[in-house]
C-alpha cells in the first residue's frame, strides 16, 4: 500500500552527499573500478558471474532502441542485440573511453539533462547504477521524460540494505580488496552505494503505475543478492512536479 509520509521522507532526504574517500582508497579507485567491472580478478570474476542474472532479467524485453544509464565500461552491451539504437548516460569517461565496443554505441552522454526533451526511447535500462545516484528522485523523474506510452525501465541493482548481500560482499570482494589493499572495503561500498534496494524500489513505485520486482536467487529482500525492477506508465504529474521542483 503507498505511503505518503514513506516517499515524503525519502524525497526530502535527496540529493545525498557521499561520505569521503580516504586519499589511500582514492589512489586506487579507477583501476579497482575497472577491475571490479570487468572481471579482472577470479573474485571479481566470480562477482561478475552472479550479475549475469541482472543482465539476463534485462534482455528479457527486446527493443529497436535503448538508453543505458550509468553504462560504465560498457559490460552490458555485448548482452544485447548488435543491431540496435545504444545510446549511454556516463559521466565517468575514463571507464568506457578505451573500450572495444564504444563503436557500437550512438550516442553519449554525461548526463540525462544533456539530451534532447523530444528524445523517446523504448527501454530505458541500469545494471547496478541506481545504487550510486545521489540525486535519485530526479534522475527516475528524468528518465520517464523520455518515455513513450509503450516504453518500459528496466533496473539490476544489489540488494543493498539486506543480509545475503552484505555477507555477499564483505566475504568475497571485500576480502580481496583488503587483502591486496589493506585497506577496508566497507568506506568504498559506504562511498558508492547511498541508496538502499528498498528506497530505491519506493521511488520507481512513486513515479510508475506498473512495478514488477524479482529477486535473485530468493524472493526476499533479506535472502537475495540482485534486485530486478520493470516499471511502465509514469506519473507524468508526479514527475513534472518533482523536474520543476528540484535542480542539481
Amino acid at each position: 500500500m503507498f505511503n505518503q509520509n514513506k516517499i515524503d521522507a525519502i524525497l526530502t532526504s535527496y540529493p545525498r552527499v557521499r561520505p569521503p574517500l580516504t586519499s589511500e582508497h582514492e589512489k586506487l579507485y579507477v583501476r579497482e573500478y575497472k577491475n571490479n567491472r570487468e572481471g579482472g580478478r577470479k573474485v571479481d570474476s566470480l562477482a561478475q558471474r552472479l550479475e549475469t542474472w541482472m543482465h539476463r532479467q534485462i534482455i528479457t524485453c527486446k527493443s529497436s532502441d535503448l538508453l543505458e544509464l550509468g553504462a560504465g565500461t560498457l559490460n552490458h552491451i555485448r548482452h544485447e542485440n548488435q543491431n540496435k539504437i545504444y545510446d549511454i548516460v556516463e559521466p565517468f569517461a575514463e571507464l568506457y573511453q578505451n573500450s572495444s565496443r564504444l563503436d557500437q554505441v550512438r550516442d553519449i552522454y554525461s548526463s540525462l539533462e544533456e539530451i534532447s526533451q523530444d528524445k523517446i526511447y523504448s527501454r530505458i535500462v541500469s545494471i547496478a547504477t541506481l545504487e550510486h545516484m545521489t540525486n535519485l528522485p530526479r534522475e527516475i523523474a528524468l528518465s520517464a521524460t523520455h518515455m513513450g506510452n509503450n516504453s518500459i525501465f528496466q533496473a539490476g541493482i544489489p540488494s543493498e540494505g539486506g543480509v545475503l548481500w552484505w555477507l555477499g560482499w564483505r566475504c568475497t570482494t571485500g576480502l580481496s580488496y583488503w587483502l591486496r589493499n589493506r585497506l577496508d572495503y566497507g568506506v568504498l561500498m559506504r562511498h558508492e552505494h547511498v541508496n538502499k534496494a528498498t528506497e530505491i524500489i519506493a521511488i520507481v513505485e512513486y513515479f510508475f503505475e506498473n512495478v514488477k520486482i524479482k529477486r535473485f536467487p530468493m524472493p526476499f529482500h533479506f535472502l537475495s543478492f540482485y534486485t530486478y525492477l520493470e516499471a511502465t506508465k509514469p506519473h507524468m504529474d508526479r514527475v513534472e512536479q518533482l523536474i520543476t521542483s528540484t535542480k542539481e
